[in-house]
């Protein structure tokens, strides 16, 4: 690289699990630009945001019946996966269907 070249580095700073199955994960862009003496100085930094739960639940267009369908975290970072899986205890996705099923429009 070259003094005045930019690159761009994403790195997820912040990982936390709020109310048992919530993954929240924030994901900051640094833009960095190359110095002279081959360093790299950060000229921007935004963030983006995620939160991912057990399943995508969804009810039946009557209401009598509830799908649950384990969320694919194949594309996601590996840390924030990692963490999700640990965090998603047989007892947690049984707590989160529960949550879910109670919360039907009746």
């Amino acid at each position: 690289m070259a003094q005045g070249d930019l690159t761009k580095e994403n790195v997820y700073d912040k990982i936390e699990v709020v109310n048992q199955w919530n993954v929240q994960a924030r994901k900051a862009v640094k833009v960095m630009e190359e110095q002279a003496d081959g360093s790299k100085k950060e000229i921007s930094r935004s963030f983006e945001r995620f939160i991912y739960v057990p399943f995508d639940s969804r009810v039946s267009v009557d209401g009598k019946t509830w799908t649950h369908t384990a969320t694919d975290m194949s594309a996601v970072d590996a840390t924030v996966k990692a963490i999700a899986e640990s965090a998603w205890t047989d007892d947690v996705k049984t707590a989160y269907k529960t949550h879910r099923e109670s919360q039907s429009i009746k």
